[in-house]
């Protein structure tokens, strides 16, 4: 049997009916007597248990089952805020296993390792290892994870996922895992497979500031940039070009919070990579600081990042481009598309233009969700989390 890959979207008020009816829409698409896989993303404020509960009465207790709470959930055919995406798949080329690790912000080891105890260590018979992620998205800790989980899972292992949202609220984010719903945690399935899944990721922002450098960090709290404020520094920052491409002048930028607010979700932060800047998102903090959602240290050099909806499209494009590029004329059965919240915020009403281009460019079945962070890792890269980008994961047929 080729690998089979199905989705399914609902927006019912109740949780459990709005979990049965994604899970039923799914099911249809899958033309087998079992659900070896069920990936899930539902927005906070629904029951996340009574959620759960609807779709295994649908895909019954056989399942790996993994996902978090969301900030939007999307298909290739509707994106849907509040409500409940799945994703199914059955195969008997691919082996799915899920733990769940707790206490992540204070112990990231330990929580990867907690996962960990419940997956396999070798895949006898499979020719590559991935692994999915997902992670309390407040918990501040996206790139140490990333390293740790690379570490434990190892170097062969390639990462996809994103952290856990929850729309604009900012108040606690939920991983789910077989039929376990927990906060400050992580979730991992893990996949064997006989052809390696493809990921491929785009941001869509360029630079638009000179280089300001972090004097004072804490964590994933960062109190200054070269030696002021950090919200302070921000503001002269985007007093320029950045102004001038949203057409805000000066005045109204300083005397409208709401405007500030909107150009802050508008841009970000990004670190110079040499060939390309990883991109950093953050939120307001107390005292003119700012808080990102992985660790900032002392001494890294950010510039103000701008990306337009015209841009935000383009690479959500570019990113599904990049995956059929890399399957080199393999056959995909479906696809996992991790999308930063942020994107959506730029998007706004747009959103639908970037599923869309995604969709027209893959051609086959994807589910996804509007993170507080995205992972992708492949072998041979040192680094893994991300923000305001698209990752997309192809699944091998």
């Amino acid at each position: 049997m080729d690998t089979q890959f199905a989705t399914g979207i609902a927006d019912d008020a109740d949780g459990r009916t709005a979990g049965e009816r994604a899970a039923s829409e799914a099911s249809s698409g899958v033309a087998a007597d079992r659900v070896d896989f069920c990936q899930v993303f539902c927005t906070s404020g629904y029951d996340y248990e009574t959620v759960l509960s609807g779709i295994r009465d649908v895909v019954g207790d056989g399942a790996a089952l993994i996902g978090c709470s969301s900030a939007g959930e999307f298909t290739q055919t509707d994106f849907t805020d509040p409500g409940v995406a799945v994703a199914l798949v059955t195969s008997d080329s691919m082996s799915f296993h899920t733990g769940l690790g707790t206490g992540l912000s204070e112990n990231v080891a330990g929580a990867v390792a907690g996962a960990q105890s419940s997956l396999p260590r070798e895949f006898d018979g499979y020719d590559a290892v991935s692994a999915i992620v997902f992670h309390d998205g407040l918990s501040g800790v996206g790139e140490r994870l990333t390293l740790v989980a690379r570490r434990k899972l190892g170097p062969h292992v390639a990462l996809a996922g994103g952290a856990a949202s929850d729309g604009g609220d900012v108040g606690e984010t939920t991983v789910f895992c077989g039929e376990e719903v927990a906060t400050d945690a992580v979730g991992i399935a893990l996949i064997g497979s006989h052809e390696r899944p493809v990921i491929s990721i785009e941001h869509g922002h360029t630079p638009e500031s000179d280089p300001m450098e972090v004097t004072a960090a804490d964590g994933n709290v960062v109190y200054e940039l070269d030696g002021r404020p950090a919200q302070e520094a921000w503001r002269d920052a985007v007093s320029g070009t950045v102004l001038d491409t949203f057409g805000v002048d000066q005045e109204t930028f300083e005397a409208d919070p709401g405007i500030r607010e909107w150009i802050l979700g508008d841009t970000g932060f990004g670190i110079d990579q040499g060939d390309e800047y990883k991109t950093r998102w953050p939120r307001r903090g107390d005292e003119g600081a700012f808080v990102f959602a992985t660790e900032i240290p002392e001494g890294t050099v950010l510039r103000v990042m701008c990306g337009q909806p015209d841009e935000q499209i383009d690479a959500a494009r570019t990113a599904a481009s990049r995956a059929v590029e890399r399957a080199e004329g393999r056959e995909m059965a479906g696809a996992f598309v991790y999308d930063c919240a942020c994107r959506r915020t730029i998007l706004g009403d747009r959103f639908g233009e970037a599923v869309a281009a995604i969709d027209e460019t893959l051609g086959i079945p994807f589910a996804g969700f509007a993170t507080f962070g995205e992972v992708a890792m492949e072998m041979g890269q040192t680094s893994g989390f991300h923000n305001t980008t698209t990752v997309v994961m192809c699944i091998p047929r």
